[in-house]
């Protein structure tokens, strides 16, 4: 059985030996004239503007902690969605119906409190 992963496991081998040794032949090969203008910090090939230990508004990661939030939670609607039919047929319809109903509505809460927080605000 274990035979039939044999090719994958060499496969595996062979890129990680091959990765490594181009990494290796660069060290080898490449030159190495390192100079003040190379060894400075740049952010995407634009020089240094300000300090990177200065204080910012979190405001785009809050936002994006709550949209991550709320995307999750609204994927458990699709397999659900998928199993009223069946629950409907075994006769646990309005028991389905009604959970999935509270949680639409739990989410509705969450997304009421957020906006009452004003966390969505981007003039803060």
């Amino acid at each position: 059985m274990l035979s039939e992963y044999l090719p994958i496991a060499v496969l595996f081998l062979f890129a990680i030996a091959l990765g490594l040794g181009f990494l290796g032949l660069s060290a080898l090969i490449g030159k190495k004239r390192p100079s003040k203008a190379k060894l400075a910090p740049y952010e995407c090939g634009v020089d240094q503007a300000s300090n990177p230990r200065q204080r910012f508004s979190i405001h785009f990661f809050l936002v994006a902690i709550l949209f991550l939030l709320f995307d999750v939670e609204v994927t458990f609607l699709f397999p659900w969605a998928i199993l009223v039919r069946s629950f409907r047929e075994n006769g646990m319809g309005p028991f389905i119906v009604t959970e999935g109903l509270l949680f639409v509505a739990i989410l509705g809460l969450g997304l009421a409190y957020v906006w009452k927080r004003r966390a969505l605000d981007w003039e803060q």
